[in-house]
């Protein structure tokens, strides 16, 4: 255990389940994969803002990585992250390694179905099932009384909803508005993978979706028109490859035609080697 002023870093299961009976309640809950930005703040002060104690997780969780996908070169500043957090009065921080988590011979899984079927699941197989089950586990080991996840995964906020409904846990889940850099892009900790030009080129995702709520805003209710003009807008950016534009409804992700009253508008895209997502609630 490392204690930094009154915050205290734990890595064991046993050391955090010491450390939990001793947090004044409510506990609020932020799980992290590290490599932290203002976005992740923004959820540790909402949390802050409605509980006695905030707790942090910090790791890089393989399971819900796909077999090409950048595990390995996924950024990671442990000291970094454990500074920020301090500043911001977290009161624990578990920061779990694999063997904690996955001990040998592990093999039950959390499975969310039909809302972990489109849009980021059907482009990365297998990515809920690892977000639900370590989130399961993240859950069962803090024992939060909330949890606290940015819009920016919105699908990932949908999995997670579902599936705390359907697992009876207590906790009330707590969706924060998604953090942008000052040019529109959503902060997310793979940003730092662009180079400067393909960075320049990113500000276009908020642009599409951003033109597509004004059109909303000012009337426009066709779902498929609605999909077309953020495909307009991202074509007017040749650095980047469209992988999905969606119309979906914001719970079950369903994609919606004709007539929408409310929707998730979401896309993801390729920037040179980075995938990036993002969304807007219309």
């Amino acid at each position: 255990m490392m204690v930094k002023k009154n915050m205290k870093v734990l890595v064991t299961l046993d050391e955090l389940r010491l450390a939990r009976t001793e947090l004044k309640e409510p506990v609020g809950l932020v799980p992290t994969m590290g490599f932290l930005h203002e976005g992740h703040l923004s959820l540790v002060r909402q949390a802050r803002m409605d509980c006695s104690s905030v707790v942090v997780s910090i790791f890089v969780n393989p399971t819900q990585f796909g077999q090409h996908e950048d595990l390995d070169k996924y950024p990671r500043d442990l000291q970094r992250d454990l500074s920020m957090l301090e500043s911001a009065d977290v009161n624990l921080v578990w920061t779990p390694n694999i063997e904690e988590m996955y001990p040998s011979g592990y093999q039950t899984w959390v499975a969310v179905e039909d809302v972990s079927k489109p849009l980021e699941g059907a482009m990365r197989p297998g990515h809920f099932r690892g977000v639900a089950t370590v989130v399961t586990k993240l859950f069962n080991a803090t024992l939060p009384q909330r949890a606290y996840f940015g819009q920016k995964d919105a699908q990932q906020a949908a999995v997670i909803r579902q599936m705390s409904r359907d697992l009876n846990f207590p906790i009330e889940i707590v969706v924060c508005p998604t953090m942008r850099e000052p040019d529109g892009l959503a902060m997310s900790s793979r940003n730092v993978y662009l180079s400067p030009d393909e960075r320049q080129a990113a500000s276009v995702l908020s642009r599409a979706l951003f033109q597509a709520g004004k059109f909303f805003g000012e009337g426009e209710r066709d779902a498929t028109r609605l999909r077309k003009v953020v495909l307009d807008t991202l074509s007017t950016e040749p650095l980047v490859m469209v992988q999905y534009v969606s119309c979906a409804h914001p719970d079950t992700l369903e994609e919606l035609e004709g007539y929408i009253d409310r929707a998730l508008l979401s896309l993801a895209v390729k920037i040179g080697k980075t995938r990036l997502i993002d969304n807007i609630l219309l």
